[in-house]
């Protein structure tokens, strides 16, 4: 292995996108089956990636998401039901997180005023 590959493997260990998760092991992580994976896959929920030999890779940030759908399944809520639930969960966070940058005030000096 040499160093510049290393450094990449690193890297990839901290993206939250990365599909380090194959279909078995997320399932186990999730406390699930690999057909619960499948269910969110076809609700276009999550859209794993696929290895050269066409097997579904799950990254974290998808795991979180099935983990959500997952809890609120458990508490009752019908599986399509519960992925619109996240679907607009993931908006709201998105919404309130632009709403917040734009309130911050802008760095650097304000544009000049207009004269007449």
């Amino acid at each position: 292995m040499t160093p510049g590959s290393t450094r990449k493997t690193a890297d990839s260990l901290d993206d939250d996108d990365y599909p380090a998760y194959t279909m078995g092991r997320a399932a186990e992580m999730l406390g699930t089956t690999p057909a619960f994976l499948r269910t969110l896959g076809e609700a276009r929920l999550i859209t794993p990636l696929r290895s050269e030999g066409g097997h579904r890779r799950y990254s974290r940030y998808q795991l979180r998401i099935a983990a959500r759908v997952r809890e609120l399944v458990d508490q009752g809520t019908a599986i399509d039901a519960a992925c619109r639930i996240v679907i607009l969960e993931d908006q709201l966070a998105e919404a309130q997180r632009l709403n917040q940058q734009l309130r911050q005030p802008a760095t650097g000096s304000p544009p000049p005023a207009e004269t007449s």
